[in-house]
């Protein structure tokens, strides 16, 4: 009788032991989603709060793979990214300054987004999530917009940027956002009133940014949402392009139509950084300049019809990755957007509910179009939310599967 009265006492202990460690995996399934939630709205707002969140979410992560011993799941397109990260390593061992290229790599940690929502953004969490990202948006083109118009921020010297630290951030996150509004309102089963009224303060907020690429990004992503969802929306275009010339202020016209102006010095500055580019690709084909090198060996294979004596980058996402890490890693680059689009659209043609993968769907296309203008891959806040954006149709599968 006492074995028995052990026996019982240990089955017992054991069986607290694993409700204690059940209790615990739910706790940190619980934080990592609220963390996550928090990221995607801290992003229009504050990096520094974005990252922190971000951290607490891959620290629940580990801990969910280490105490429920789960194993490491991730959606197809997060290998061709892998390998385009341990390129840019590669890149950087063999670097001019091989110390600043490793520390201007520390932003391939953002690419653990994909497994980390993967994991805890579960169904329909993924909708309340989109919302949090539509309402602070709101939230940031209130207030860009509140700068143009009562803070004057309203010439290329000044614009808006919400509280980010650049225009060109600012932007690329509310060309983003408009993407995923305007796919709610074409196949959103739900909160499709709230999304219809935050969509004319993005593009207002987006236009008076004075930034070009993000204005061309916001028109290819509304394209495709269009003819994916009904060619015969394009009948509308010739009503939208009458609302922009009539009602845009006078410098935003101008600004939008230099688009088409080659003897614009920043459109000839573009091309020159063709000939940069390239020439830096034929040096070094295999490995590039190295991350970060560019606006510190620029000078040296600047060309005579460069306009600015130096730039940051290359205002060209492909042009900027072949130079900078080499041509293998720009076909990483290019396997993995393939791999995301055909991901996107798998999901898309078989699913009954449509809003997650259109909206991934146009996040890149907006990308890659507003991508040819400015390397907005290699900005943060961007990259952040294009991640989560993209991984959030196969996180719902996922779970709504098991």
């Amino acid at each position: 009788m006492p074995d028995v009265n052990n026996a019982a006492a240990l089955d017992a202990r054991a069986g607290s032991g694993g409700a204690g460690a059940r209790g615990l995996r739910t706790d940190f399934d619980h934080i990592g989603l609220l963390a996550l939630i928090g990221v995607a709205g801290a992003l229009q707002f504050s990096i520094a709060v974005a990252q922190i969140l971000l951290g607490l979410a891959i620290v629940c992560w580990v801990a969910q793979l280490v105490a429920g011993r789960e194993r490491f799941a991730v959606p197809g397109f997060f290998w061709p990214l892998a390998l385009y990260g341990l390129l840019t390593l590669v890149s950087a061992a063999f670097s001019a300054n091989p110390r600043a290229s490793f520390v201007d790599s520390k932003q391939l940690v953002l690419f653990l987004i994909v497994p980390v929502v993967y994991r805890f953004v579960s169904g329909t969490r993924g909708f309340t999530l989109m919302t949090v990202v539509v309402t602070c948006a709101a939230a940031s083109a209130a207030l860009g917009i509140f700068q143009y118009g009562i803070l004057h921020y309203d010439h290329l010297g000044q614009r808006p940027q919400g509280t980010l630290s650049h225009w060109m951030t600012y932007s690329g996150l509310l060309m983003l956002v408009f993407a995923i509004a305007l796919a709610r309102v074409l196949f959103g089963r739900g909160e499709r009133t709230w999304a219809a009224l935050v969509i004319p303060a993005l593009v207002v907020a987006v236009a008076v940014t004075f930034t070009r690429g993000a204005m061309i990004g916001v028109c290819a992503a509304a394209a495709v949402l269009f003819a994916l969802k009904d060619f015969r929306l394009f009948a509308l275009a010739p009503l939208f392009v009458a609302i922009f010339v009539a009602l845009a202020p006078g410098q935003i016209f101008q600004r939008f139509a230099s688009i088409f102006d080659r003897k614009n010095p920043t459109n000839m500055d573009r091309m020159a950084m063709l000939g940069e580019g390239e020439r830096m690709i034929r040096a070094h084909p295999l490995t590039g300049v190295g991350p970060s090198m560019v606006q510190r060996l620029y000078t040296e294979y600047r060309g005579n019809d460069a306009v600015n004596a130096i730039n940051p980058h290359l205002h060209n996402v492909p042009l900027q990755i072949a130079a900078e890490r080499g041509l293998p890693a720009l076909l990483a680059w290019a396997w993995f957007i393939g791999a995301v689009i055909a991901d996107l659209w798998r999901r898309f043609s078989r699913s009954d509910s449509r809003f997650l993968p259109a909206a991934g769907l146009a996040c890149v296309t907006a990308l890659l179009v507003a991508g040819l203008f400015e390397y907005n891959f290699g900005d943060s806040e961007v990259l952040m939310l294009f991640l989560i954006v993209v991984t959030l149709p196969a996180a719902a599968e996922r779970i709504s599967g098991s």
